[in-house]
């Protein structure tokens, strides 16, 4: 069944749970062509739930995903690995693979019975090793990886599998500042220079905020703003959603919003030594 829409992909009316627990209800959803969304929201809000939706690794309760106006549910399994890489959080690599073995695994949409391996794998499959400063490590066990290297070598798997979506769940978990920050450099990187439509779930307000197009703030299953991050990230949409106090000034690098928390406390004065 097709229907109209906006984007190449996209969520109408989803209800979305797991067993007898609903998460998500009702969330209608358009992904920006050519750009960096970003969700956001409290823990438990359902940010990855929609994420594995769109990804097709959850089968949606009611409603649907559309891709480029197919209920996602009706296409080949291929078709939309072709189409739609999937990063999910905290991947585990199979013992003692070699990162070269591992990126080349995001080939597989692209294999054929007469043909497992072509010079356009090979291609492929260098340039992702390129792209995410990885081909000096193409020989090394993944499990003996940094944190940092790790994500930047399941990236490099996932654009290997060379599609023009790419969904990533809390990319940065587990990662040090330092790493955080390149591995978003990255993803920032292959949508402008690669004009990859790309959706990830972050935990950072101040980072989704920083290096999204479009931000989609999300509570208790439903979207509660979406747009440019200027327009949504406001004091009192933070108050909303993860219910903190916060004044949102200009980022000094950016120009951007920068989301400062504020404290009710005040910081114990000692008390004054006494003289007899």
């Amino acid at each position: 069944m097709s229907r109209p829409s906006v984007s190449r992909l996209s969520a109408h009316d989803l209800s979305l749970a797991y067993e007898d627990r609903t998460v998500v209800e009702g969330l209608d959803l358009e992904i920006p062509d050519n750009k960096v969304t970003i969700v956001v929201g409290p823990n438990a809000c359902g940010k990855s739930t929609v994420l594995r939706a769109l990804g097709r690794l959850l089968k949606p309760r009611r409603g649907a995903v559309l891709l480029d106006g197919a209920e996602l549910t009706s296409l080949p399994a291929k078709q939309i690995a072709r189409t739609i890489g999937v990063l999910p959080q905290s991947p585990t690599p199979p013992d003692g693979i070699t990162v070269a073995d591992l990126v080349a695994r995001g080939r597989q949409p692209h294999q054929r019975w007469w043909q497992q391996w072509s010079e356009a794998d090979e291609q492929a499959v260098s340039e992702a090793l390129e792209r995410t400063n990885t081909t000096a490590l193409a020989d090394r066990p993944v499990d003996e990886l940094s944190g940092g290297q790790r994500q930047r070598v399941w990236i490099a798997m996932a654009l290997a599998q060379d599609t023009e979506l790419l969904l990533l769940d809390e990319p940065t978990t587990y990662l040090d500042i330092a790493h955080q920050v390149e591995v978003l450099e990255l993803v920032r990187r292959l949508n402008r220079e690669r004009s990859r439509t790309i959706v990830a779930v972050l935990h950072d307000l101040n980072q989704a905020t920083r290096y999204a197009d479009h931000l989609v703030a999300m509570k208790d299953g439903r979207i509660v703003a979406q747009g440019a991050p200027g327009e949504v990230v406001t004091a009192e949409m933070v108050q909303d959603v993860f219910g903190l106090s916060s004044v949102v000034i200009p980022d000094p690098v950016t120009g951007g919003r920068l989301v400062v928390p504020t404290c009710s406390w005040q910081p114990s004065v000692p008390e004054k030594t006494q003289t007899h």
